[in-house]
């Protein structure tokens, strides 16, 4: 149920295969840029009709009007949770926070988890240096969590060697912790990968579900 399977790939009838065979094995399945890219809603949409979990990552970041209005969308697409860019700012997380509440209530859906992007797994140091961000990567992803947590989301995404000291200060105990950035402690299974592996602040599923994470992808 913490398993989060990310739908990476291209084309439909891939993802279909997936979701076919994993469906009644784990807690979701995430669509990102690249599937909704090429596809659209309407795959999502039919997913959740047939009660498959689906976690819609596009990670929204634009005005508060416009990230507004595209979860609400997301939200009568039907989906479990959503993410947006906390460094999106409160103005955008508090309005869609506030739309999403008053479109369900009104049109009877249940409402979408909502979660804030911390920092990307691909990030370091060195990466929020050079966009003229001067903290650490760790006190960076704290920032933005409190942030996230005091505009009402109801967590965040974060790499797992965030995981214990949002948990350490998040008080708010229902606060989810979704991690991305999960990686086999096989090094020879993470070989293959390291042609398009991007991603630098990783661990392995056990390590991030022992640290605190609700889920992982």
């Amino acid at each position: 149920d913490k398993l989060i399977v990310a739908l990476d790939v291209a084309k439909e009838i891939q993802a279909r295969e997936i979701v076919s065979q994993l469906k009644n094995e784990v807690g979701g399945f995430k669509v990102g840029l690249q599937l909704f890219t090429a596809i659209g809603g309407t795959f999502v949409r039919e997913m959740a009709k047939n009660r498959i979990k689906i976690f819609l990552d596009l990670k929204l970041h634009d005005i508060p009007n416009t990230v507004a209005k595209a979860a609400v969308e997301a939200a009568r697409l039907g989906i479990w949770m959503f993410n947006l860019h906390i460094v999106s700012g409160s103005e955008v997380m508090l309005q869609t926070v506030d739309e999403i509440r008053e479109v369900c209530e009104k049109e009877r859906l249940i409402p979408p988890k909502i979660l804030g992007v911390t920092v990307l797994t691909s990030v370091t140091d060195e990466t929020l240096r050079e966009v003229g961000v001067d903290t650490k990567t760790n006190e960076q992803v704290l920032r933005l969590a409190r942030l996230a947590s005091s505009c009402g989301l109801d967590g965040v995404v974060a790499s797992p060697l965030e995981i214990k000291i949002i948990r350490n200060e998040i008080e708010n105990k229902r606060f989810l912790i979704v991690t991305p950035g999960i990686r086999s402690n096989d090094k020879s299974r993470n070989a293959k990968f390291d042609v398009f592996d991007d991603q630098k602040r990783t661990m392995s599923a056990g390590e991030a579900l022992a640290a605190g994470a609700d889920y992982i992808v």
